[in-house]
């Protein structure tokens, strides 16, 4: 008999964001790829793939405003727990290859609210987000004025932007949804909730933590 789920990871407005400004990130990459494609660029430059692209573009920068605006705490902590970096989460990188693929869980090292690797995926969403959001709005609304050189370096950078962001967006769509290990995680960002042992076995600092307030 599975476990019920009864410990709050994720309240309801902080889902919202997250499938909101996954769709617009999943629907830039979408056109962008079109786009970005030789052959396929320039007849979709013009047409409705450009022009799915910057609503996509309005609603990813939206969100994220949104969302500080009507959450600051969390918004705050978001960012203040992609910085914090100690001796726990280089441990963590050094036991993360045995343990991801298949050895025991006793070498890990006990985490908090966010695992290690959950810092580095935000630590890129952060990093692309803002290489998007700045490249994005110069090639939109200055075209005409930009030098061709300091154009095409928009380009690149954008171009660069999506590669890393979509190679870090597999990765975190194994560990995060398919990895055997990880089997509640995605789950938890349908309902917000997680067994008490599965806080306890990936986050055992942070389910410490909550675990003494509540008692």
């Amino acid at each position: 008999m599975a476990e019920p789920r009864v410990v709050e990871r994720f309240r309801k407005r902080t889902i919202w964001f997250h499938w909101i400004h996954t769709a617009a990130f999943l629907v830039l990459l979408v056109t962008g790829a079109i786009l970005f494609l030789p052959g396929l660029g320039a007849p979709a430059a013009g047409g409705i793939t450009r022009s799915l692209h910057r609503i996509a573009a309005v609603v990813f920068i939206a969100a994220p405003v949104l969302y500080t605006i009507i959450n600051p705490k969390m918004s705050w902590r978001f960012v203040k727990e992609t910085f914090t970096w100690g001796k726990d989460d280089i441990k963590w990188l050094q036991a993360a290859p045995d343990y991801y693929f298949g050895g025991g869980e006793s070498r890990m090292i006990p985490q908090g609210h966010v695992n290690t690797g959950q810092k580095m995926w935000e630590f890129i969403t952060l990093f692309t987000g803002i290489l998007f959001v700045v490249t994005g709005l110069l090639m939109w609304f200055l075209k005409d004025t930009l030098s061709p050189g300091v154009f095409q370096w928009m380009v690149i950078v954008h171009d660069f932007a999506f590669i890393l962001a979509f190679l870090m967006l597999l990765v975190h769509i194994y560990t995060g949804s398919l990895h055997p290990r990880m089997k509640e995680s995605l789950r938890s960002m349908w309902d917000g909730k997680v067994s008490r042992g599965y806080a306890r076995s990936h986050y055992s600092k942070w389910y410490d933590e909550i675990s003494k307030g509540s008692g």
